[in-house]
């Protein structure tokens, strides 16, 4: 049994852990799971389904669905029958988004859910490799190509007890270096490039990720974020199977804002141990804790201030909680947390030790906060391409601000344009390597020759390593700020900061591509602005508060120039010098925003190349210019 394989891990848990639950769903109101040697049952009966329809050793199964156990099912299914799953996000809207990731990776069969079938309904006949679409819900069938998963699950039954050594042969064909995955990157291009993942990228990266983190078969998560994430496809289903841990899928509401509704008592009655987040989840937990705080009165406000910043100051970065004079905020620290924060942590089932984040590097502040409630959120960092981890922040080493240290079996170098090792301290482009990292991209023979260079994969990142040996990540190399004397400087931290600490901005994004100074596109929060433009006694409907509107935009930017209250925080040649009022946000719905929620800048620049020209004259560097006023004028009493 080789166990750096997919199938070996499923082979050797299932051993193990026979008689544990896994997988865990809410069906008819009650919890139910399915257990380790029900899980290889079931995968095996789909496999030998799959191959009894047809499904050839390398052919591409496609899957698009919520999470549910019979997702994980399908996959390991597939990887049985020495099939590739092409996992795509459910966020993919776009009929032309989908057809190309299903056209471009040759899918055979196309594995769906109810509330996602309609979409391989209106691709399926541009589709000449497309032979069957799977429908995990039942129901009635709606064309030639359309089969019940169940179904396919019986025929595998009936073909295992006529012929069990069909699906042990194709089994025993199925090596380490044989993909397993097509992850397709998010869209921020035309054509995004699907990523080739190997069972045993993903199997020596479980073992990375294990060593940084101690998780027992005592451990259960629910699974928040979408399942074709690679960060929850190895950290949550992979790296749980190798030990043992199980999870639970979010149950399903009527609509996807419904699903979303569910999570928080989700996690009151499955008690996770540790939760997986990004940015965005994270501070809509926080809005709701402090929410919560502030319904309690007065009082309760104010206690719990108080002792956060001595929590804060007990805390440090982590690293040197405790230390020297910190300890001196012990008791005050241990006070807050016994009267109030332990039922701050009962609202996530009072069981949970800590969160692991994963995508976007999270704001320190909004670390420290968690930190402080005793629920750490460990930052990590990595992409799809190594599988993703490369590394993390964990209970026994961390450093608040930073993305931890580099997994064990993980090699990472800061390398300067000439990919040569620069020392610590100096920032320059990441470059990995491991046996975590990509095959390739799927038929993109130049893509890959771009990305893996001389064995080392060029991550695109841009960071540097501390004295203490802790990674820090600072943005993408391909969105940083340049300067007309060519200097650079990542956006992302100033972006995150001007909407955590401005009320009244929703979405910026700044703008230097070597011009004489930069310039940020900006999205109101128009109820906050509306109602700070009244409370400071002008009216929302004439000319007098929509010039207060502007200001008070402008007054947030100014904060942190000479002067302000923040000055220093940001070299003030990358804040912004004049900015445009967008009449609509950055969404997904226009493509602004990519499948998991990040800013696809150059279709910002795009679609707002004329209002950014504009900012580099006179009228428009001047915050009252007259498009400004247009829209605000349009918004800001709607």
């Amino acid at each position: 049994m080789n166990t750096r394989t997919i199938v070996g891990l499923l082979e050797e848990s299932a051993s193990k852990y026979a008689d544990r639950p896994y997988l865990m769903e809410k069906r008819d109101g009650e919890w139910r799971s399915t257990t380790y040697l029900d899980t290889r049952r079931r995968a095996r009966a789909f496999a030998a389904g799959l191959i009894e329809a047809g499904v050839e050793k390398g052919d591409r199964a496609a899957i698009i669905s919520e999470g549910r156990a019979d997702w994980v099912i399908a996959e390991l299914g597939v990887a049985l029958a020495g099939a590739v799953c092409v996992p795509i996000s459910v966020r993919v809207e776009e009929r032309e988004d989908l057809l190309y990731r299903l056209k471009h990776s040759g899918s055979k069969i196309a594995i769906v859910s109810e509330r996602n079938r309609k979409k391989i309904e209106e691709v399926a006949a541009d589709l000449s490799d497309l032979e069957h679409v799977l429908l995990f819900d039942g129901g009635e069938r709606r064309g030639e190509r359309e089969l019940l998963f169940e179904e396919i699950v019986a025929a595998g039954e009936r073909a295992l007890e006529r012929d069990p050594e069909a699906l042990e042969r194709r089994v025993a064909s199925v090596g380490e270096d044989d993909p397993v995955n097509i992850c397709y990157t998010s869209g921020t291009t035309a054509d995004p490039k699907g990523i080739v993942l190997t069972h045993r990228n993903y199997t020596a990266n479980v073992e990375q990720s294990l060593a940084l983190f101690d998780v027992t078969s005592s451990y259960r998560t629910l699974l928040i974020l979408p399942w074709d994430h690679s960060f929850a496809h190895t950290v949550g289903v992979y790296a749980l199977m190798k030990s043992g841990a199980s999870f639970a899928a979010v149950e399903q509401g009527a609509s996807p804002l419904d699903t979303i509704k569910n999570i928080p008592r989700n996690i009151r009655e499955i008690k996770p141990t540790f939760l997986l987040s990004v940015p965005a989840l994270a501070k809509n937990f926080r809005k709701n804790i402090e929410a919560g705080i502030a319904a309690k009165g007065g009082l309760a406000k104010k206690l719990f201030e108080i002792g956060l910043r001595a929590t804060y100051r007990y805390n440090g970065l982590g690293h040197d909680r405790g230390a020297g004079v910190r300890k001196l905020h012990a008791p005050l620290a241990k006070l807050f947390d016994a009267i109030l924060l332990r039922k701050v942590r009962a609202a996530f089932g009072g069981e949970l030790e800590f969160f692991v984040g994963g995508g976007a590097l999270l704001d320190i502040e909004l670390q420290r906060f968690f930190y402080a409630i005793g629920i750490p959120m460990f930052q990590g960092y990595g992409l799809t391409e190594a599988a993703p981890v490369i590394s993390s922040n964990a209970p026994r080493r961390h450093k608040l601000g930073s993305s931890g240290v580099v997994a064990p079996g993980v090699e990472v170098k800061i390398a300067d344009e000439r990919g040569a090792e620069l020392p610590v301290g100096e920032r320059g482009e990441i470059i990995a390597r491991g046996e975590n990292v990509m095959a390739g991209y799927w038929r993109n023979e130049s893509a890959t020759a771009e990305a893996l260079r001389d064995g080392w994969l060029h991550t695109g990142d841009l960071g540097y390593f501390d004295d203490d040996g802790f990674l820090h990540v600072l943005g993408r190399t391909k969105s940083l700020l340049v300067g007309n004397d060519g200097e650079k400087y990542s956006p992302e931290g100033i972006e995150e900061t001007l909407v955590e600490c401005a009320p009244f901005v929703d979405q910026i994004m700044l703008h230097n591509a070597q011009s004489p100074y930069t310039v940020a596109l900006l999205s109101p929060d128009w109820t906050k602005l509306r109602a700070e433009v009244e409370r400071r006694g002008e009216r929302a409907d004439d000319e007098a508060g929509r010039r207060a509107a502007i200001a008070i935009l402008a007054e947030t930017i100014a904060r942190f120039k000479s002067g302000g209250d923040r000055a220093g925080e940001f070299p003030e040649r990358w804040l912004p010098a004049a900015f445009a009022i967008l009449d609509e946000g950055f969404t997904e719905e226009n493509r602004l925003l990519n499948s998991t929620l990040k800013v696809v800048r150059a279709r910002v620049v795009e679609r707002h190349a004329e209002r950014i020209e504009r900012l580099f004259d006179a009228e428009g560097k001047d915050p009252h210019n007259e498009e400004n006023r247009a829209v605000v004028g349009r918004l800001l009493n709607t």
